[in-house]
């Protein structure tokens, strides 16, 4: 089993969803709030620096086209993405198929997902109707998703591996053909000292 961490926010979280199945491993969706993450860690999302904004809308479209992922300009970014976050967190839904429709209407169908009743037309009346009842889920996935290390989105988890982003796809591959890490050499690794701190102004 692998855990999908994702936000409807993230383009490149819904390239990764969209190779999902070519993995031939089950997959349990787990959304989580991005700006949680990066308010965990102290950290700024790529749509937040205008030089990586820039570099971000060329390189997810050029990863679309190699993927033959059909993208579409969303109807803003960023957007809020709680309504849609809290959806796909209700118990008792096909999640999967949830977490694919509003996906597809974001990316590929320049739908607003953050209008309930865009997301209504999509899901049902119903469900919209109980997002708020999946506030404290949203809340406690987001906040275990950072207990685990977790930091951004995509982040595919599998044993005790964390493999963040679109181009860890071929490395998760590699993962479940079998290929690892020395554990003796990610030891040597991480008791490493630190030899420069870069200081930081204000």
């Amino acid at each position: 089993m692998i855990r999908f961490y994702f936000d409807f926010i993230s383009p490149y979280a819904y390239l990764a969803w969209t190779q999902c199945p070519t993995l031939g491993v089950p997959i349990e969706p787990v959304p989580v709030l991005f700006a949680g993450l990066l308010d965990a860690h102290g950290t700024k999302g790529p749509a937040e620096v205008p030089a990586r904004r820039a570099n971000l809308i060329r390189d997810v479209a050029r990863k679309a086209q190699r993927l033959g992922v059909p993208i579409e300009v969303p109807f803003a970014h960023p957007f809020n993405p709680l309504l849609a976050l809290r959806v796909a967190s209700l118990p008792g839904i096909d999640q999967l198929q949830v977490v694919d429709t509003l996906y597809r209407a974001a990316w590929a169908e320049r739908r607003d997902i953050t209008d309930p009743a865009v997301v209504s037309a999509l899901v049902g009346e119903a469900l919209v109707a109980r997002a708020a009842e999946a506030k404290p889920l949203l809340r406690a996935q987001t906040d275990a998703a950072i207990a685990r290390g977790v930091f951004g989105v995509p982040t595919l988890a599998i044993d005790d591996e964390l493999f963040w982003g679109t181009d860890a796809l071929p490395d998760l591959v590699r993962y479940l053909e079998g290929a690892r890490v020395s554990a003796e050499w990610l030891a040597r690794w991480e008791s490493l000292p630190a030899a420069a701190v870069r200081p930081r102004a204000g």
